[in-house]
């Protein structure tokens, strides 16, 4: 299968990279990054989620973010909602776009929402129903789409091919692949795409890939060659997954870009642009990037 000549990356740093962060990121950071990434070309962003503040309060000043950002048409900004109360904060703020969330380990799901993935999927009716009525789109993601953070259990190909096909059911525009705690290797990525690809079609195929192991990069190929065109990367290499142990973060927005780049397949993001927006992030949280690429272009900036 031929690779695509061009990409969507969806950029999560702002939520995802910095929902575990310890110390409080004020609003008016949280949307200078944002305006950064897409100053830098980034059109597709996720700005926040409408959680509990009490299970991650890094997130509680979402609807401040998004009333203060500069809306452009060509930009979709979206918001994590994991319940009724949370679709109502992202109605409220006028988010373009909605995400849900599972995942393919049963054991994850229970530590992560508290209940089963049949559970899960249930909770979220109610809100992609009311999505679907008022016409917003929505996303989902699946979570240990590669591998397990709990010994003893296994992730197969047909249990993430399955939990997609009811996500899509749901009418879902795409659902996004996680390896949450960075396991997966290029012919895993291919098996569990190819199984997906499958029950589902796979210009709905989205891939997000944690770097533990250092094999985010190498999965992006092998989602590439498959086809896929729909990458989820985080600025900086920003954030983790606290229900997972071990899990360190996503791959770095500038590390795929660059690959990209050299691939002669287009995101439509400027690399320097993304760069200084790195280490903008990077010196406000007080530490480098965790990114090759932004460390080797520190010097070439100007």
């Amino acid at each position: 299968m031929a690779m695509p000549s061009k990409v969507r990356i969806f950029e999560v740093g702002a939520r995802d990279g910095l929902q575990n962060e310890k110390q409080m990121v004020p609003s008016d950071i949280k949307v200078e990054l944002i305006e950064r990434l897409v100053d830098a070309g980034v059109r597709s962003i996720e700005t926040g989620s409408f959680v509990s503040p009490k299970w991650v309060p890094q997130m509680a000043d979402t609807a401040d973010v998004m009333a203060k950002i500069s809306r452009r048409d060509d930009v979709t900004y979206a918001v994590l909602t994991p319940n009724m109360k949370g679709y109502e904060g992202a109605l409220a703020s006028k988010a373009d776009e909605i995400e849900i969330f599972s995942a393919a380990s049963e054991m994850f799901n229970q530590r992560n929402i508290n209940c089963s993935i049949a559970e899960s999927l249930e909770r979220f009716a109610p809100v992609t129903e009311a999505a679907t009525a008022a016409g917003i789109p929505y996303r989902a993601s699946i979570s240990c789409a590669l591998g397990s953070p709990f010994d003893g259990e296994e992730i197969t190909p047909a249990a993430v091919a399955d939990v997609a096909k009811k996500l899509y059911d749901m009418g879902a525009y795409e659902i996004s692949l996680g390896d949450t705690i960075g396991v997966g290797t290029p012919l895993r990525t291919k098996a569990v795409i190819e199984a997906v690809a499958k029950v589902i079609p796979l210009e709905a195929v989205g891939v997000h890939f944690h770097d533990t192991y250092g094999q985010a990069l190498a999965n992006y190929l092998a989602a590439l060659e498959m086809g896929v065109s729909r990458l989820d990367s985080s600025v900086a290499g920003l954030g983790g997954c606290p229900y997972a142990p071990g899990a360190t973060g996503n791959v770095a927005t500038e590390d795929v870009v660059y690959m990209l780049d050299g691939m002669g397949i287009d995101s439509g993001i400027d690399l320097k642009k993304l760069v200084r927006t790195a280490w903008f992030i990077s010196d406000y949280l007080g530490r480098p990037p965790v990114s090759s690429v932004a460390r080797a272009l520190k010097g070439k900036l100007d």
